[in-house]
């Protein structure tokens, strides 16, 4: 056991004592060379308890390229200050619920492990900016995962066996990066919107189950890089014709009828232009906004500058010399009431007068 634990903390030793000794002099020296803990590719199959470490005083630990299948739950609850945890390419079937204690925590790399889900209690790492889980088997993530970690600014999960994404992931305003790709997703967030910051989008690879895009993903206004390759989408949303800061579309591998892949091959500008003019489009054709829209405009209720003068206050006025209380009876509150508003008899607005 003393050589497991001499092993385990050897590396970090070396590694600090070359980053301090010139810096701090002996005695800090002594005092940080715990700070940054590496054992990693060691081959271990587990973490013996390390009591000689002071694991207050670790901000990195380093376990990846080993055989863990679990880590401690006493031994992640005493790591207080860890700002990054690397326990990638092990054996993992879970992560320790204690992980929640990790108030500092920054970093987390849980990548190519058998999780098939993570801990409710990842929730509480509030600090958290970058996870990474991909190759794993997660089938799910944390419900509520996106109105608790604020901070985060990359979800990378691709390589997983994911079927949706919570909606809360459409709260993560910081976020910048998300990489879904390779899952098994059959659909995205509605209200991706609010993703305010999102710079790179990916869902490709996720075959023969994503079959579409929400209209939102064109109102991601940072999108810079939106790949959606190989999948099964016919129809991308028109609203990516208004993504100004879009650099890189890719598409390919999709049965896309609109935009048709002739356009798509001329480029971005013209996969953008074609999207805007199918904006255009749908507001000058579609019967059911022809049915009310015009006639808001017309009747000076929606954009009243538009109809001319006299309409506007024939469908607006009351006749002058009614006292206020005459409006409350029964003939004037049925004038204003939206079933008669919106009838296709346009004879009854000219009652108004």
């Amino acid at each position: 056991m003393t050589m497991e634990r001499q092993r385990l903390a050897r590396p970090s030793e070396r590694r600090l004592s070359r980053s301090n000794s010139n810096r701090n002099g002996k005695s800090n020296m002594e005092e940080e060379r715990l700070e940054v803990m590496d054992s990693s590719g060691l081959s271990l199959d587990f973490l013996p308890n390390p009591s000689m470490v002071n694991l207050a005083a670790v901000c990195k630990l380093n376990l990846s390229n080993n055989n863990l299948q679990s880590i401690p739950e006493s031994m992640i609850a005493r790591l207080l200050n860890l700002v990054v945890l690397d326990v990638h390419s092990n054996q993992l079937i879970s992560l320790p619920n204690s992980i929640g204690c990790l108030s500092k925590l920054k970093i987390l790399n849980v990548s190519g492990n058998l999780l098939q889900s993570l801990p409710k209690s990842i929730e509480n790492c509030r600090a958290l900016e970058d996870l990474t889980a991909n190759f794993n088997k997660l089938t799910t993530l944390p419900d509520t995962i996106g109105f608790e970690l604020v901070k985060l600014k990359k979800l990378s999960v691709n390589s997983n066996k994911l079927i949706f994404l919570p909606y809360s992931i459409s709260h993560l305003t910081m976020l910048r990066i998300l990489d879904v790709r390779l899952n098994c997703l059959r659909s995205l967030p509605d209200d991706l919107e609010n993703l305010i910051n999102l710079e790179v989008l990916n869902v490709s690879q996720n075959f023969q189950y994503l079959r579409e895009l929400p209209y939102s993903v064109g109102l991601l206004l940072s999108l810079v890089e939106l790949d959606a390759s190989y999948n099964k989408i016919t129809t991308l949303p028109p609203s990516i014709g208004c993504l100004k800061k879009l650099q890189k579309l890719s598409v390919e591998g999709n049965p896309l009828v609109s935009p048709p892949m002739e356009v798509v091959e001329e480029g971005l500008q013209s996969v953008r232009l074609y999207l805007s003019e199918q904006i255009n489009g749908a507001h000058q054709d579609s019967p059911k906004k022809r049915s009310w829209l015009g006639r808001l405009k017309r009747y000076a209720t929606f954009n009243g500058s538009r109809a001319p003068h006299y309409e506007r206050e024939r469908a607006l006025t009351v006749r002058e010399c009614q006292p206020i209380d005459h409006l409350s009876s029964p003939r004037y509150l049925s004038m204003f009431s939206p079933r008669r508003l919106f009838s296709p008899a346009r004879s009854q607005f000219t009652r108004l007068t």
